[in-house]
């Protein structure tokens, strides 16, 4: 008994059945004459070994998992030519094995059989193990194949699908590739005088590695991809195209005594242009516990920064040539805005997404997300809270591992007033958050719509202390959380800028006003917040027949769980000046 890593590759043909059926002899010949002329010398092209035949597939090992998948993309392609191809499912899995008396044994290959069930027709599937070791050292477009509960596994498996035209006639077309923002974080240079420290360095650099590969609008390059770069003096924009990198992540440790200064910086891997910088100096009295802060906080910026410049390269293409990945993205920097008109546009955006490729989950949450806005600036149809919620369980269905997405969830079941299986949610949600300072902090805003204002308080504070240069939308939260502890100076402070993204917000700053008793500051917020609620009911073809508290703010009630919580900003308003 023998145990070493090989890459598994197992194979079987589509169709053997009825094939049988209407032809048992010429399926055997057919079938034998496909494996001793192209399949049996492809493996032994690709330096592999067939372990075993098994009815109408076979099983392989590979001492290279880049070799196991080059063979199975010639073997398709080889396979579907003619006039009557014989088709194939090919899973592969890169895993500890145990060899014994010719044959091979272990999770490694059962899960490698799994992939193969899971393949489409014509199609290869493999392992993110696989797809980490390979994805760039072979020139395919991959395609994220989402994450798979298989049986006796007890984590969901994530699988990668090699894109290409080998689908069975009878499946519907699959969409494109998604081009995702493609991002290689370098070896961050040793400045120190002791070698030893590299150690370190490189702790940094795969941690960040390790955490912004879990984010779903990131295509992350492998750290073996990457570190091949370390000790060669060559121009970024060469490595990124080596690597087919967008941005390319770089940075230095240096160590004097018992301080340690770590700069990092994000760049565009095509023009040089610096997007993000960052510098952290430390105390070195626990090196692990430095690696794990300072990793923390630049996983939880640098996806934010990236997507940022990615959605405005998208915008700069007209919406009928977007594809639905890029429309995704374009409605989620639309949404960000959190106002009625750009919410209206989002969700033209999406309606168009989902139906070009209704994979995508994050697509539905988004869409799902334009109704939730609406009904928190009273804005909403009757039938909203139901669309919100049926749309959301769509994308939760597609991945319920997503953060983002079960953040979202929760606000449907708030928008449904379905208020303790909200609460129940946004505690999961905030179980499977590390580093999304985003999706933690809208968490925290489903805590204070559920009166829980010291929790939503707590949330909060570590998103922003996580991403000091979080986006407006963050402040907007903040500002209201701030609020309801009474704290108005610092809502104000928080609201007064760029977080002033809606009439909600002016709301919410002529009643600070007011509470804190300046009366004509609160005057004058308060015409802003009319003004601008007019210009929101405008652009939804409502007409404004009175501008009192009825018809301007009756409409936000519905999304707080506690009474008393609305009564404090009616109350605020209406100090402010705003009849009943």
């Amino acid at each position: 008994m023998e145990r070493q890593l090989a890459a598994i590759l197992v194979a079987d043909m589509v169709g053997y059945t009825s094939r049988m059926e209407q032809d048992e002899s010429g399926t055997l010949t057919a079938f034998s004459a496909c494996m001793d002329q192209i399949v049996t010398p492809l493996v032994n092209r690709h330096r592999g070994r067939i372990i075993k035949l098994m009815g109408d597939g076979l099983l392989a090992s590979f001492n290279s998992a880049a070799d196991a998948v080059s063979c199975a993309i010639e073997w398709q392609r080889a396979t579907s030519e003619g006039s009557d191809p014989i088709r194939f499912r090919i899973g592969i899995n890169l895993g500890d094995i145990i060899m014994q008396d010719g044959d091979v044994f272990g999770s490694g290959v059962n899960l490698a059989a799994r992939l193969e069930q899971l393949a489409p027709p014509g199609g290869v599937l493999v392992s993110d193990a696989v797809y980490r070791v390979v994805g760039n050292r072979i020139p395919v477009p991959w395609e994220d194949a989402g994450t798979h509960s298989i049986k006796n596994v007890f984590e969901p498996v994530r699988a990668w699908r090699v894109a290409g035209d080998n689908k069975a006639d009878a499946e519907p077309p699959k969409p494109a590739a998604v081009k995702k923002a493609a991002i290689a974080v370098l070896p961050l240079h040793n400045m120190s005088d002791d070698p030893e420290q590299a150690f370190f360095s490189d702790g940094i650099a795969e941690d960040i590695i390790m955490g912004l590969s879990r984010f779903r609008t990131l295509q992350v390059i492998s750290r073996n991809a990457s570190f091949r770069f370390r000790a060669q003096d060559i121009d970024p924009a060469e490595i990124a195209a080596a690597l087919g990198a967008d941005y390319l992540v770089e940075g230095s440790v240096r160590k004097a005594g018992s301080r340690v200064r770590i700069s990092v910086q994000l760049a565009d891997a095509v023009t040089g242009t610096q997007l993000w910088s960052e510098r952290y100096d430390r105390e070195l009295e626990d090196i692990l516990s430095v690696q794990d802060e300072v990793t923390r906080s630049i996983v939880a910026v640098l996806p934010g920064r990236v997507q940022h410049d990615f959605v405005d390269r998208s915008a700069q293409k007209p919406a009928d040539e977007m594809k639905a990945y890029e429309l995704m993205l374009r409605s989620k920097a639309l949404r960000d805005g959190l106002n009625a008109r750009d919410t209206a546009k989002a969700r033209a955006l999406l309606e168009r997404a989902v139906a070009l490729d209704p994979s995508i989950a994050r697509s539905y949450m988004y869409l799902s997300d334009t109704y939730v806005i609406d009904l928190w600036l009273g804005l909403a149809d009757p039938d909203a809270p139901d669309h919100a919620l049926h749309i959301a369980r769509k994308g939760a269905a597609l991945d319920n591992r997503d953060p983002y997405i079960q953040d979202q969830l929760g606000f449907a079941y708030l928008c449904a007033r379905l208020w303790d299986e909200a609460d129940v949610q946004f505690e999961k949600t905030i179980s499977l958050i590390e580093n999304e300072a985003e999706s933690m902090a809208w968490c925290g805003y489903g805590f204070l719509l559920l009166g829980r204002h010291d929790k939503a308080r707590e949330v909060v504070l570590e998103a922003m202390r996580l991403d000091p240069l979080h986006p407006p939308a963050i402040d907007w939260i903040m500002g209201q959380v701030e609020f309801f502890c009474g704290n108005f100076e610092a809502a104000l402070g928080l609201l007064i800028g760029e977080a002033r993204l809606n009439s909600l917000a002016a709301a919410f700053m002529a009643a600070s006003y007011a509470h804190l008793g300046r009366q004509t500051e609160a005057a004058a917020a308060l015409k802003d917040f009319i003004s601008e609620r007019r210009d929101e009911f405008g652009g939804r073809g409502i007409e404004v027949t009175e501008e009192n508290f009825s018809i301007l703010a009756h409409g936000f009630k519905s999304m707080w769980r506690q009474s008393d919580d609305f009564e404090l900003l009616a109350v605020g308003l209406r100090k402010a000046g705003l009849s009943n």
